[in-house]
């Protein structure tokens, strides 16, 4: 039919692509279905609603606000950020997600060429971003019992590392790493150490963990936390970093998108963050149904480590496929992760849910394994 513009064939485009993007591999991110009556315990999201205050901000925002620009470096958040974690604004970094920050770090500071290190297993965008800068990333394997590595600085330090990412509690086990292994690390790396704390809010709080002490006693600490989880926010994609005021103004200034957060992003995210009463309810209630989970789990057989996150890694018993029971468990219904990196082959990572949610999965389980 005359008229009609042919797409060329994939042989006959040019490649415009730069070679490092051509050669990666993606993130791959868990699903996401659209059946609201399927139970995701897949990607360690809050299984309760978030505060009351983000309802009634939703619902007093005067639309109208829309038509300007949000405010550039979200201020009013930062300032109740501050707060809450007794610093000074000028210590604080607000971000699309988390993963906006750890792209900031990246591009920042972080030369092309110039390694990344992290543990293995770890985050799987860490990887992702490095290659996007063209980086090679270093994985210094865990111990056998989940715990950092003794010889992370100096494998980062012998590799040229500029920027080194440690998720804690660490994802996917859940492990945590004491404070003073980090003051440790901190101290012995001669580039960034990123203290990845997506998770942090989940850790039993009888422990007395916390990493904010760790940025006036080292300039290379940069903390990331998150809305998603323990605000139970991950739709609006909201996150920032905790960090000296020197590593905060290049990203803040420099390299960081312009109104990188929209105006409803903000408003949501301060009123979550200054209703601290229910968050922390909030956290109390996972961690009851982190142990109820657990329980009912091992009494299955299967293995659990211990866990300060939201969600448990489990090691199926011998005889059985781990790929094999999320898929039945898939087909039921339910959706948990499975990982293929060398260790993780026979493990499931079950994000912590309901009541409701946990039984349902423990039921299924009990009529899957042999």
């Amino acid at each position: 039919m005359r008229g009609l513009i042919h797409s060329p064939g994939c042989a006959d485009l040019k490649p415009y692509e730069r070679d490092n993007i051509r050669r990666m591999t993606g993130y791959t991110w868990g699903e996401q279905p659209s059946d609201a009556e399927v139970i995701k315990l897949n990607t360690n999201e809050n299984p309760y609603p978030p505060s009351p205050a983000v309802a009634a901000a939703l619902k007093d925002f005067d639309v109208a606000r829309l038509r300007r620009y949000p405010p550039p470096l979200a201020d009013g958040f930062r300032e109740q950020a501050a707060a809450v974690h007794g610093v000074d604004r000028d210590w604080l970094i607000a971000t699309n997600g988390g993963d906006e920050l750890l792209r900031l770090l990246v591009t920042t500071f972080l030369e092309p060429g110039r390694p990344l290190a992290t543990t293995a297993p770890s985050y799987s965008l860490y990887p992702v971003l490095a290659a996007i800068q063209n980086c090679p990333t270093v994985e210094v394997p865990l111990t056998e019992g989940h715990g950092l590595p003794p010889d992370l600085a100096a494998r980062a330090n012998a590799a040229g590392a500029g920027l080194t990412c440690v998720v804690n509690p660490h994802a996917p086990t859940g492990a945590l790493f004491a404070v003073d292994e980090l003051d440790q690390l901190a101290a012995e790396l001669d580039g960034l150490l990123l203290i990845d704390e997506a998770y942090v809010d989940f850790v039993d709080p009888e422990l007395g963990h916390d990493s904010i002490a760790l940025l006036r006693r080292h300039d290379n600490v940069v903390l990331l936390r998150t809305m998603s989880k323990g605000y139970a926010l991950a739709g609006l994609r909201f996150g920032y970093g905790i960090a000296p005021p020197h590593l905060i103004a290049p990203m803040l200034g420099k390299t960081r998108d312009s109104y990188n957060l929209d105006l409803l992003a903000q408003v949501l995210a301060t009123a979550a963050l200054s209703d601290q009463a229910w968050a922390r309810d909030n956290w109390d209630k996972v961690r009851a149904e982190r142990a109820c989970l657990q329980a009912g789990l091992e009494a299955l057989g299967l293995q659990i480590p211990p866990s300060q996150a939201n969600f448990l890694l489990a090691r199926v018993p011998a005889g059985n496929d781990a790929e094999a029971l999320k898929q039945s468990l898939q087909a039921a219904g339910i959706l948990v992760r499975h990982f293929t990196a060398p260790g993780l082959e026979d493990c499931l990572r079950i994000s912590v849910g309901t009541d409701r949610e946990n039984e349902a999965l423990l039921e299924h389980l009990r009529a899957g394994l042999s």
